[in-house]
């Protein structure tokens, strides 16, 4: 194939894109930390802007750069295949656009969103009603469910990390992987986790602190509640979120690179249904909840994030932004997202997720460094020990409207996001053991996500409890938004300035490696099967979770789309349950003669010491 990404359009680009990064990036950088000279010159809603063209042009620079490839891709539709994008000339596109696609997974996801948001439009306390009322059956009548199967995913987890299914090689035994152990976990990692670890690290354990959860019965805001805070975030981000990914990830990467199904979500279903039947009615559902809970998913966050990026500039800045400031940073995100989207895993989606991790430790040393470090010690070790000791009475405790809000919602929205980080991991795994894609995607992911939730949660409950910030009081002075809960904290910090400023970097980057690879998930999963995404196909997805992002926030609906996407975890929740019986039956019939990874280790000179 030659060099990728050599055509006109991406030369010229490569040729405007760094030097736009560069001079907006001086503009910037330069108003952090000479902000009187510079709001002189630039002010009010050109902050965006300008902010926007630096790390949106920036990230969009890596996205084109080219990469020499020796190898013309495979033509036959395997995993690889179909994560490639195909470059049609523009009539051919336009000719062969629809019959591309799978007219289900296609129209009807298309469709609900359409029909969605004409009835928020039109009816809004209805279709509000409506949505509560479903979520509140779900939440409410189903929280043993959601706790039963995260609690099992987990032990299913531990199975397969230290019993003989680990030693299965997802591909065959000759099969060598594709990506280097740290960029694996970098793409894994960024994909799974988006901007939720940036918009909540600072802030949820400040708000159980405020609001106590009920089973360590602390009183508000006490030295006592610290210790359950920062619990129950490990709790929330730890071992039990990841596992839903990986009960989705593994069944799926196991039966395409085992047996030969298609990469799609509905590949869990082999060991009932076959291969030859995986284009059923049953799986062609299944895909389209996945689409429709990704869009959901990934369009939420997208305008969750923007109040935050928003939110972040006001208080910088003092900047009030209305409508156009959410439009504009939608629009700038879904530009960055679709070129990084387009231009494939192997250029924008890796880069950028290389360039993330690089900046979340950079952030995670800073905190470190500059932080109240003997706090971080001591709350640390005491809610990582009763994190430990109380995993399992946490994970089947029915607390009434606490547990319901925060932990059964928390799983049903992990479980939402599953699908399409599932299918993205098992298309990367190729070539791995089971053993190792649990270790990347189960413990690794895990203790990166603790490592985080403890530094920024120490911190600012230390601060907040010892009256050096008052985080609290700012988010009620926002209105009670949880979006505002980092920057009261870096300002209290030493180079708070900087702290800041890559902090909105975060916000950025870490949401764009969620969305460009939800975008090629989606677009791969509405094709026909066996039939790869074309650049056109990225593009109308791209755009479609733009717009229905721009949409729930112009109608105020953000909350209400994230409820329905929520909706779609509780039948995940029963999908994943279904691909946990169907693969541990496959293993049992099919895979034996493997050896658990206590087989593995040295004989101990037990016999020596009896003797002695």
């Amino acid at each position: 194939m030659g060099i990728e990404g050599a055509g006109t359009v991406e030369r010229f680009m490569r040729k405007v894109l760094l030097p736009l990064s560069v001079l907006s990036g001086i503009v910037v950088v330069s108003g952090f930390f000479f902000p009187d000279f510079v709001g002189e010159v630039v002010s009010g809603q050109s902050w965006l802007v300008v902010s926007l063209l630096f790390f949106g042009a920036g990230l969009g620079y890596l996205t084109v750069l080219p990469e020499t490839e020796t190898e013309e891709p495979d033509s036959v539709p395997t995993a690889d295949y179909l994560m490639g994008i195909r470059r049609l000339s523009w009539t051919e596109t336009v000719r062969t656009f629809l019959g591309r696609h799978d007219a289900i997974t296609f129209g009807v996801p298309v469709g609900a969103f359409g029909l969605f948001f004409l009835a928020q439009f039109f009816f809004p306390t209805v279709t509000i009603d409506a949505v509560a009322a479903v979520q509140g059956v779900v939440t409410g009548y189903f929280d043993w469910l959601l706790l039963g199967v995260v609690l099992l995913s987990v032990a299913y987890c531990v199975l397969l990390l230290v019993g003989p299914w680990g030693d299965i090689k997802l591909g065959g035994p000759d099969v060598e992987p594709t990506y280097t152990f740290p960029v694996y976990f970098t793409m894994f990692f960024s994909a799974g986790i988006a901007a939720g670890i940036v918009f909540w690290g600072p802030a949820e354990a400040i708000f159980h602190y405020q609001t106590p959860p009920p089973f360590f019965g602390a009183e508000a805001q006490s030295a006592a509640a610290i210790d359950g805070a920062l619990t129950y975030s490990l709790f929330h981000w730890g071992f039990s979120a990841w596992s839903a990914y990986l009960v989705l990830g593994i069944p799926i990467a196991y039966f395409v690179y085992q047996r030969g199904a298609s990469l799609r979500v509905s590949a869990i279903l082999t060991p009932f249904l076959g291969v030859d039947n995986l284009d059923s009615v049953w799986c062609r559902l299944v895909d389209m909840l996945a689409i429709f809970a990704t869009i959901g998913g990934i369009a939420t966050s997208v305008a969750l994030v923007s109040q935050q990026f928003l939110t972040g500039t006001n208080y910088q800045w003092g900047v009030e932004f209305g409508t156009l400031g959410p439009v504009l940073f939608v629009t700038g995100l879904v530009i960055v997202f679709v070129m990084s989207a387009q231009s494939g895993v192997h250029r924008g989606i890796r880069r950028i997720a290389g360039v993330n991790i690089g900046l979340f430790v950079l952030f995670a040393a800073l905190i470190f460094a500059i932080g109240p470090r003997g706090a971080m010690f001591e709350y640390s070790a005491e809610a990582v020990g009763d994190y430990l000791v109380n995993f399992v009475p946490m994970s089947v405790y029915l607390g009434g409207e606490w547990v319901t809000g925060w932990t059964v919602w928390n799983w049903a929205w992990w479980f939402s996001w599953a699908p399409f980080a599932g299918l993205f991991l098992a298309a990367l795994s190729r070539g791995r053991t089971i053993r190792t894609v649990v270790l990347t995607g189960f413990v690794a992911t895990s203790l990166a996500t603790m490592v985080w939730f403890l530094l920024l949660g120490t911190t600012s409950l230390h601060l907040q409890h010892t009256g050096a910030a008052d985080i609290l009081g700012s988010i009620a002075a926002f209105g009670g938004s949880e979006a505002v809960a980092g920057f009261p904290l870096f300002s209290a910090l030493p180079l708070s300035q900087l702290l800041i400023f890559l902090f909105l970097g975060l916000i950025i980057v870490f949401m764009t490696t969620s969305a460009d690879t939800s975008t090629l998930v989606v677009a791969i999963l509405a094709s026909k099967r066996g039939v790869a995404p074309t650049t056109a196909t990225i593009v109308f997805w791209g755009i479609l979770q733009g717009v229905v992002a721009v949409s729930v926030l112009l109608t105020g609906s953000e909350a209400t789309l994230q409820a329905a996407a929520v909706l779609t975890g509780g039948p995940f929740a029963v999908i994943a349950l279904l691909a946990m019986v169907g693969l541990t039956v496959t293993f049992l019939r099919n895979e034996r003669g493997h050896e658990s990874i206590f087989s593995k280790l040295p004989d101990l000179p037990f016999e020596d010491v009896y003797e002695e």
